[in-house]
């Protein structure tokens, strides 16, 4: 059995929680990160235009072309300090609650399981994981409704029961 490491890309949103996971692979180069960050563009479509600053590590893999694509958008990067992991306090809770809600409970068979189990978590990360920050709301949730549980309960499992969301059921 060969142990592999596999590198996840994401992008989080502050202020609204919104991660969105950009890129799963085995080895991470300049290539993959500036993909990426071309992917997140696409991904964000009109709203690139909101986005101001995007906050990243020293790692070598960012290179000008990464920091470019972004400026074409006129979205500044702003390195982190040498090891000050709380500059960029969001995303490093983010991986922290990826490892013990689903990566260290699960056995990964490799890069494409992966893949499928993060587009899982993004979309239960999403739309149905309370967030204290939120008041515990989903960051796709809308803020101007209130929440009454009106009938019975239904829990949806996601990941084979690892996850659970509870919906009003109609």
């Amino acid at each position: 059995m060969n142990l592999t490491k596999v590198s996840v890309f994401f992008v989080m949103e502050v202020a609204s929680r919104t991660v969105h996971i950009l890129g799963v692979t085995t080895h991470p180069d300049a290539g993959f990160t500036t993909q990426c960050a071309r992917e997140l563009l696409l991904t964000l479509g009109e709203r690139a235009a909101h986005f101001r600053t995007l906050i990243r590590d020293r790692d070598a893999k960012y290179t000008a072309a990464f920091d470019t694509v972004l400026a074409a958008v006129g979205v500044e990067t702003v390195l982190s300090a040498p090891q000050c992991p709380r500059m960029n306090a969001h995303a490093e809770r983010f991986v922290l609650t990826t490892r013990t809600s689903v990566t260290d409970r699960m056995l990964i068979l490799g890069e494409r399981h992966l893949r499928a189990v993060m587009r899982q978590w993004e979309k239960h990360y999403n739309t149905g994981r309370a967030h204290m920050a939120l008041s515990g709301r989903a960051p796709t949730d809308d803020p101007n409704v209130i929440p009454f549980p009106t009938g019975r309960i239904r829990r949806r499992e996601r990941l084979g029961g690892l996850l659970n969301e509870y919906h009003n059921t109609a």
